[in-house]
């Protein structure tokens, strides 16, 4: 059980970790085109992250998969950068003509690389006796933090497009322009 809360709590913090902070940025574009009434869907992409980071772990961990820290480290802002385009861009009606699985997959792919930036150093940490354990609970613990921020961009959604009664398309695309500013000092920092 001991080993359950560690890497639960850990998992907690490196989702909300003021050093980094990645994950924040691309939950917040990614639940922002949503409403409390779709929620379900919103958790199942946030879902589908936290598979494709815990997929990368386990690569990392059992496989030994590696990938060049540079290049994973430049490639996470860009993911974040392209999530934000159906937030920032006019033309919403091409991401909404895509077909189902291609958001899905692409956000398992995101998740893929983000957890590709952390996988050397959990590698380090997993006990070899109880490593299946923390990899969960790891999981688990991504995946609460996930829907704590869900949760907190839904809420301020609700306040700022049904009691301010603020425009749509604006709103997402302050949020859109607000972290695709934080994208480019994150890739400006990186390369």
């Amino acid at each position: 059980m001991e080993t359950f809360g560690f890497y639960t709590n850990l998992g907690l913090r490196h989702v909300i970790d003021w050093q980094g902070l990645d994950h924040l940025y691309f939950i917040v574009t990614l639940a922002l085109p949503f409403t409390f009434k779709e929620v379900k869907k919103v958790v199942l992409w946030v879902t589908l992250f936290t598979l494709g980071h815990t997929l990368s772990l386990i690569g990392n961990f059992y496989a030994g998969i590696e990938f060049s820290s540079y290049w994973i480290e430049l490639l996470i802002p860009i993911t974040i950068g392209l999530s934000t385009l159906p937030l920032v861009l006019p033309n919403k009606r091409f991401f909404e003509s895509q077909t189902p699985w291609f958001f899905p997959f692409l956000t398992v792919l995101f998740g893929i690389i983000h957890g590709l930036g952390f996988g050397r150093y959990f590698s380090m940490l997993i006990p070899e006796d109880a490593a299946s354990l923390a990899l969960f609970s790891f999981a688990v613990g991504v995946e609460l933090a996930q829907i704590v921020i869900v949760t907190g961009v839904l809420l301020i959604n609700f306040l700022v497009l049904q009691l301010m009664k603020s425009n749509r398309i604006k709103w997402e695309f302050l949020i859109g322009i607000v972290v695709l500013s934080q994208v480019f000092v994150m890739i400006f920092e990186r390369i």
